[in-house]
């Protein structure tokens, strides 16, 4: 047996940034209006996804987790549970958009324009619609973006918009940014 060894871990997000990790997130001046990020990876949603989903969620709704139930609806078969195609959507974006976010502000206008069903494959991208510094703390800023969800075939399933509060970077806050009014462009 050798000698227990022990390894500095660095635990803090910049910090493993800084030795190579991924980059996770975004600060406030990263954000641009008119940005898009196509998140990555796509999810595969599986039948068990759904039933987990549910399950956790205690929505026993038979149109997702009853076969014969399902076959005599409009669809003609099992249909994802909408809130899981948020929460999906919504994770995936988390590197790209609220990685590094202070906290989640709003979710608004979210619809199911289109079904999705087990076995699809969904894919997200975010608009940034908005990025604003706070009026009130000078380390801080809220950036709104516009979340877009398709499955394989490019149809439309889901899309909703999020406010979100994002730190500045370092070297904004280093520098002297005074939280000025207006958007950070």
């Amino acid at each position: 047996m050798s000698d227990t060894q022990t390894h500095e871990l660095i635990t803090d997000q910049a910090g493993r940034e800084a030795s190579g990790a991924h980059r996770y997130g975004r600060y406030l001046e990263e954000f641009e209006v008119g940005a898009v990020y196509k998140h990555w990876p796509a999810k595969t949603v599986t039948e068990s996804d759904d039933h987990l989903f549910c399950l956790l969620t205690m929505n026993h709704h038979p149109l997702h987790v009853n076969d014969l139930y399902a076959s005599q609806s409009q669809q003609g078969r099992n249909v994802v549970a909408g809130p899981l195609v948020y929460s999906l959507a919504f994770g995936m974006s988390v590197s790209d958009v609220s990685g590094k976010a202070i906290a989640n502000l709003a979710t608004e206008e979210l619809t199911h324009p289109a079904p999705v069903f087990h076995g699809d494959t969904l894919f997200a991208e975010s608009e940034v619609l908005e990025v604003r510094a706070s009026e009130s703390k000078p380390d801080r800023g809220i950036v709104k973006v516009h979340t877009r969800i398709y499955k394989q075939d490019g149809t439309l399933v889901a899309e909703f918009k999020r406010t979100v509060l994002v730190p500045r970077s370092p070297e904004a806050i280093e520098g002297g940014a005074s939280g000025a009014e207006g958007p950070v462009e």
